[in-house]
């Protein structure tokens, strides 16, 4: 069998559940899942305010070649996100306005990109959410094999075709598909939690005294002293 391949898969996370881990947020998810899952902070949003949850289709590039990000547009289905890797560290902008136009047509809700984009103005006025280690005007060639739809590492972790891949200003956090639902409820009881404490930081209340800290500092040595 081929080393590249493009496999067929039906494997996705439903979308109630990912409209569920969207609004959660990168952040809150990250803690649920036992604080995993979390890409490499300098994989950053080209643009603000971007907020999305999908599917992943996963792509292996050769750097500085972006044909199989082409390939991969066929197997996009409505509401994944594309998560490109290459097989050595790149900064090469292997995705511009053409491409994320054609992903988009597919239905495709984000890119999360381990290299280079560039065309950055024009991918901002069309909102379209990417998310890159770099932003560079060098171009790609089309010309070398690679793979979509096999296990891939972005920004440190190991992704899976149809894994839940949530991406906001925070970052970009993975989730893999069978562990979605109970991550999502684990992030709901989190929320609520959260709720609460706000209410009571709101109200005035020290986190010292909310979270318990001052044993904590008692027994780090931590005193406190009067200045003269």
């Amino acid at each position: 069998m081929s080393r590249h391949v493009i496999v067929r898969t039906s494997t996705h996370v439903p979308q109630q559940i990912l409209d569920g881990l969207a609004e959660a947020g990168s952040s809150t998810v990250h803690e649920a899942d036992g604080r995993r899952g979390s890409l490499d902070p300098a994989i950053r949003p080209i643009h603000t305010g971007a907020r999305t949850a999908g599917s992943a289709v996963t792509v292996s590039c050769h750097p500085g070649d972006n044909l199989m990000i082409h390939a991969a547009v066929e197997q996009v289905r409505p509401g994944d996100v594309v998560v490109v890797t290459t097989t050595s560290p790149s900064t090469d902008g292997m995705l511009g306005d053409l491409l994320a136009t054609s992903l988009r047509a597919r239905g495709a809700i984000g890119v999360i990109i381990d290299a280079g984009v560039r065309d950055v103005a024009e991918l901002r006025e069309m909102g379209f959410p990417v998310w890159a280690r770099a932003i560079s005007t060098q171009g790609t060639v089309k010309a070398s094999p690679g793979s979509v739809n096999v296990p891939i590492v972005v920004g440190g972790q190991p992704i899976r075709p149809g894994d839940a891949v949530i991406a906001d200003d925070d970052g970009v956090v993975v989730i893999p598909h069978e562990r979605a639902a109970e991550v999502l409820e684990a992030a709901r009881r989190r929320i609520a939690d959260e709720a609460a404490k706000r209410e009571r930081l709101a109200a005035g209340e020290l986190g010292l005294d909310m979270y318990q800290l001052r044993p904590l500092l008692e027994r780090l040595g931590v005193v406190y002293v009067d200045e003269p």
